[in-house]
């Protein structure tokens, strides 16, 4: 319980600024103009394979549920996220090398939000969903770029095969 009071204080205070910046669709992990290294958006009308991912804070740190995810190369998924803590958290689709640079990122400019066609940030308490065609086989990740989240253990891995 220590830890997650620890997480909550950190949090806390990268968050105390008021402004909200969007993220730059531009920058590091987010140029979604062409197709990714790991797909690209899905299609609404398409639907997809649904998978409910859960993002919570745990006595030990801050958790995906499920933490590992299998897809069919070509396989659009529907992923149905819900907030179930107390925190603000968001999903982030990509490669291990672009999340890491954009969690960097995030750490110098910690009022950042994500709203872009692979990822989807929530209030505590909401849910949301955000769909993606996973167009080429490997081993890609979601995580949440909050500072201090991703180092809490909010990483989950996508298997594409």
């Amino acid at each position: 319980m220590r830890v997650l009071r620890m997480i909550l204080a950190v949090t806390a205070l990268a968050l105390a600024p008021t402004s909200v910046a969007w993220a730059d669709p531009g920058h590091a992990g987010h140029d979604h103009a062409a197709e990714a290294a790991y797909g690209r958006p899905g299609d609404p009308a398409k639907g997809g394979r649904v998978v409910q991912v859960v993002m919570k804070e745990t006595d030990s740190g801050m958790a995906f549920t499920p933490a590992r995810i299998e897809v069919a190369r070509g396989e659009q998924v529907q992923f149905v996220l819900r907030n179930g803590g107390e925190l603000d958290h968001e999903l982030v689709i990509g490669t291990v090398e672009a999340n890491r640079v954009h969690a960097e990122e995030m750490a110098n400019h910690p009022d950042m939000a994500h709203e872009d066609p692979n990822a989807k940030r929530l209030g505590p308490k909401t849910s949301g969903v955000l769909r993606w065609q996973f167009t080429q086989a490997g081993t890609f990740e979601y995580a949440c770029l909050i500072p201090g989240h991703r180092e809490a253990g909010m990483v989950g891995t996508v298997v594409v095969k």
